[in-house]
């Protein structure tokens, strides 16, 4: 099991890390729509759903792998009128498959942000 870091996404703001390797799979943290300094990105879906998008795909090109191998993610809002705005954003992030996904309203996510992604990807250099 290997922890995946990387500066070009927001450090851990908790006991936590980006991501772990097992294997030749990468479980994500949730991410939230901080970027690398740790700043709030925006205040609506679409610029905090892009910033999410953003770190996603820093902490899976550090682990060696992209969102062709995205395998399942888990996305939560904190209002589900949000919902078309953050699929727009969210899915142009996917250019040739779409993973398997959850999506759910919470009440509440860290630092009052409106959206969390987490994500499960196959590293195929393995």
């Amino acid at each position: 099991m290997k922890s995946i870091n990387t500066l070009e996404a927001p450090q851990a703001i908790g006991p936590y890390v980006q991501a772990k390797q097992v294997g030749n799979m990468l479980y994500t943290s949730g991410q939230i729509p901080l970027d690398k300094n740790g700043n709030l990105a925006g205040e609506d879906i679409k610029t905090q759903t892009h910033q999410v998008m953003k770190n996603l795909l820093a902490i899976l090109e550090e682990a060696g792998t992209d969102t062709n191998h995205v395998i399942k993610t888990t996305c939560f809002l904190s209002d589900m009128n949000n919902f078309v705005a953050f699929n727009e954003i969210y899915g142009s992030y996917f250019k040739d498959a779409f993973p398997a996904r959850s999506c759910v309203q919470v009440a509440r996510l860290p630092r009052d942000v409106l959206v969390e992604v987490e994500a499960i990807a196959l590293i195929s250099s393995i």
